[in-house]
């Protein structure tokens, strides 16, 4: 706990949800040397697209990866290694939802621009860099510790393809 401190006593310095999983992690390193070592595991998931572009929720297959490792407590890294997917965290109940995401993105970065990359799916990448690469959900009771409404959403821009998503594990 003395390192969490040491962070909080430098003037300015703010916690933000990257930090607080800087915290998870240091309080998991402080407790690996009171109850013993740190599991850290990494997996791929498959992930075959069938649309150019779509959200595919992979919440199950990140949540049986945890299983795997036996990991109770930690922090999770899910990582998408391509320029023209994503991932994010957004509402699985309502499938409105992810058409509104999609929609408002296509709006954002409509189709019909003349862009200068000549493969042709630029709007792909832009997209991608919007939504972002990577997500870092706290692992709880052995799963991701999502809200109620909660999953995550691999975001495919330029398919259909055969992706890939990495699942790093940090925990006991």
């Amino acid at each position: 706990m003395e390192i969490l401190y040491l962070f909080q006593s430098f003037p300015g310095f703010y916690l933000n949800p990257l930090d607080d999983c800087l915290r998870v992690y240091i309080n998991i390193k402080i407790n690996q040397s009171q109850m013993g070592g740190t599991e850290v595991d990494m997996e791929e998931i498959k992930v075959k697209t069938s649309r150019q572009i779509e959200m595919i929720d992979i919440t199950q297959e990140v949540n049986q990866r945890i299983k795997k490792t036996g990991i109770r407590e930690g922090i999770c890294l899910i990582y998408c290694s391509h320029t023209t997917a994503g991932l994010t965290i957004n509402e699985n109940a309502d499938p409105n939802v992810v058409r509104d995401i999609l929609n408002g993105l296509d709006r954002m970065v409509p189709e019909d621009r003349p862009y200068l990359h000549g493969e042709g799916n630029s709007p792909a990448h832009i997209k991608s860099s919007i939504v972002g690469c990577s997500q870092t959900v706290i692992i709880s009771s052995g799963r991701l510790s999502l809200g109620t409404w909660q999953s995550v959403f691999f975001c495919e821009f330029d398919g259909p393809r055969i992706r890939s998503v990495w699942v790093k594990t940090v925990g006991l």
